[in-house]
């Protein structure tokens, strides 16, 4: 495998499968396209990563890898793409999800953000303890539970898509203009 600047420090398949942690794994480890860095596997580890990162919130890189290894993609590409939700990507991503989940599923009013009854009471009197605001993030995290999972799993899916194609194309119009580079150097000499 040809091994670029950039994955020079990647592990390789081989080096897996000596690590002594991973050992009852490898297994599922010693796929090649696991490890290849071709067109398909890349797109497809993005597009498993993506999908993943965004639809689970925990857990991500080890989702992310079983995904790689059931659809047999690029395990790499897939365990970095998750860290596409991240602390700083996470609440307009959440937010942009509920909404459109409100869209999704028909809701009255979709600026507003539904609150079980007396919750802001709840908020507002007990706001010093931490097990009544661990409470009542629970019950808020309920209240609006239907609409953000709805619009996670749209996203999540759009970005896969969007993912996938992108790497196609990308990776497509890279080819051509070596090809079309190659062409110009033999027609030069």
């Amino acid at each position: 495998m040809r091994r670029t600047r950039f994955f020079k420090h990647m592990p390789t398949s081989q080096s897996i499968q000596e690590n002594r942690f991973l050992k009852p794994f490898s297994a599922y480890l010693h796929h090649h396209f696991l490890w290849q860095f071709n067109r398909r596997g890349v797109a497809g580890g993005l597009a498993v990563g993506l999908f993943v990162g965004i639809l689970i919130p925990f857990a991500q890189i080890l989702f992310g890898a079983i995904g790689a290894i059931l659809v047999r993609v690029n395990l790499p590409v897939a365990a970095f793409a998750t860290f596409a939700t991240n602390p700083f990507t996470v609440p307009p991503l959440y937010y942009a999800a509920y909404r459109l989940g409100n869209l999704m599923l028909g809701d009255d009013d979709p600026t507003t953000i539904s609150l079980n009854p007396g919750m802001v009471n709840k908020v507002a009197n007990e706001q010093a303890e931490v097990g009544s605001w661990f409470a009542n993030i629970i019950d808020w995290v309920q209240s609006v539970g239907p609409q953000l999972m709805a619009g996670l799993a749209v996203i999540a899916v759009v970005s896969a898509f969007v993912g996938y194609v992108l790497v196609n194309v990308i990776w497509h119009l890279q080819a051509r203009y070596r090809w079309h580079k190659r062409q110009q150097r033999r027609a030069s000499h």
